[in-house]
């Protein structure tokens, strides 16, 4: 286990729901754990069940290469048993590419029914550079994981495809997933191909879904785009909601094959709107000992973060390891921390 220094920024949110300050907040020293999985386990996604954690991965380009999304667990949050050769997705639907599906940014949660259901992003074998987004399901948390349609949840093939779609239930129990328009991967050029001008847009997007989980109810609604400040893309969406109703929804920006790649987020008093991005990032390189940290994921309880970055500089764009912390949203001033 290795102890990370970060320097958290302090983003006042200051609920109006109008706007965040303007000035950059005063930043604090925290401290995060990691790598707690060394090796490449890019964009984790975590669940405790029955007291054990539980965090899921995006397939290695280095190692355990043929594994299509990864599993580790933890007692404690802190020391991790990464289960090198397991393999949680078990059956993929018809429209993945076999010969290389490509599955990134594995999101798993339990439905009303009790089962657990996982979403993920894989290459489409009409069009292999574009990804869309899936669902899989099982009765058990670790897996294994097997399709539950052969259509994808989410595919906007004609605005780049879709990606990184994360669960979330709110205080009413109505289901939402949230994902990413791909657009870069129709961009041109540059960062995470989308720096020529025009830049594609890379909507984060909130659609309805059913107590399955895996039926969509509703029409699909942006949420916040990519603007200048964000570089190629804002990806890696995480919703949470706070006791003082406010929601939070967590995000990565610029490309995350360089040192740039971060951690953000944008408060709005409606689920479905009014989104204000802080003013600066929540992690990001020179306010930590992490190197591009981002593909941040939140507990149900908005208490666990986990994510993943570079160890050193001369790592960028290899493997990215998992690190954890723990955010906590102050109530009384608006202000999320990390520890």
């Amino acid at each position: 286990m290795l102890w990370s220094t970060l320097f958290a920024a302090l983003m006042g949110l200051a609920i109006t729901s109008s706007a965040l300050p303007v000035a950059k907040p005063k930043l604090v020293k925290r401290d995060i754990i990691g790598p707690v999985i060394p090796t490449d386990f890019p964009d984790p996604a975590i669940i405790q069940v029955d007291g054990t954690w539980y965090a899921f991965g995006t397939q290695s380009r280095f190692d355990h290469q043929q594994v299509k999304t990864q599993l580790a667990t933890s007692e404690d949050f802190e020391t991790w048993d990464l289960r090198k050769d397991y393999d949680a997705l078990r059956n993929l639907p018809s429209w993945v590419d076999m010969n290389d599906p490509r599955i990134w940014a594995p999101d798993v949660f339990q439905n009303d029914n009790g089962d657990f259901i996982m979403y993920f992003s894989a290459a489409t074998a009409e069009r292999p550079n574009i990804h869309c987004v899936g669902a899989a399901k099982s009765s058990k948390i670790e897996g294994p994981y097997d399709s539950v349609s052969n259509t994808p949840l989410a595919c906007p093939v004609e605005l780049g495809g879709a990606i990184d779609a994360s669960a979330f239930q709110d205080w009413d129990g109505k289901r939402w997933m949230v994902y990413k328009d791909d657009g870069n991967a129709i961009g041109r050029g540059g960062a995470c191909n989308n720096m020529e001008k025009p830049q594609a847009d890379t909507w984060i997007v909130l659609i309805g879904m059913g107590g399955d989980g895996y039926t969509v109810t509703g029409t699909p609604e942006r949420l916040i785009n990519r603007d200048d400040r964000d570089g190629p893309l804002i990806e890696a969406p995480t919703l949470t909601r706070q006791d003082n109703g406010k929601y939070v929804l967590y995000f990565s920006s610029q490309c995350y094959t360089d040192a740039n790649y971060d951690t953000s987020y944008a408060v709005s008093d409606r689920i479905n709107g009014g989104y204000q991005k802080a003013r600066v990032p929540l992690l990001e390189t020179g306010v930590t000992e992490v190197w591009g940290p981002g593909g941040a994921d939140l507990d149900d309880n908005s208490e666990h973060m986990a994510f993943h970055g570079y160890r050193s500089q001369d790592r960028i764009g290899e493997r990215r390891s998992m690190y954890v912390a723990r955010p906590t949203f102050h109530e009384d001033t608006n202000v999320v921390t990390v520890v």
